[in-house]
């Protein structure tokens, strides 16, 4: 089941086990394929910036989309998967 792109801003991401990362802000694509490849995250928490994730232009960390578990009133990852 596809989830359209907008229901993922403004959401708080956390991990599976409730540690918060921060919020979605912008979402990166794959121009060839049109998958979603990253969040953007504003408002980072010192959780996540203990990672070594890549940042966009503007020093925006980037979470992996395939660290994404699900999406409902939070986005929820897998922080083995960053």
């Amino acid at each position: 089941m596809r989830t359209p792109a907008r229901e993922y801003f403004g959401k708080l991401v956390i991990s599976q086990t409730g540690k918060k990362f921060g919020i979605v802000s912008d979402l990166v694509f794959d121009k060839k394929t049109g998958e979603i490849v990253f969040l953007v995250i504003k408002e980072p928490t010192p959780h996540l910036e203990k990672y070594n994730l890549e940042k966009d232009i503007d020093g925006s960390y980037l979470i992996p989309f395939s660290a994404v578990r699900s999406i409902g009133d939070f986005v929820v990852i897998d922080e083995s998967e960053l």
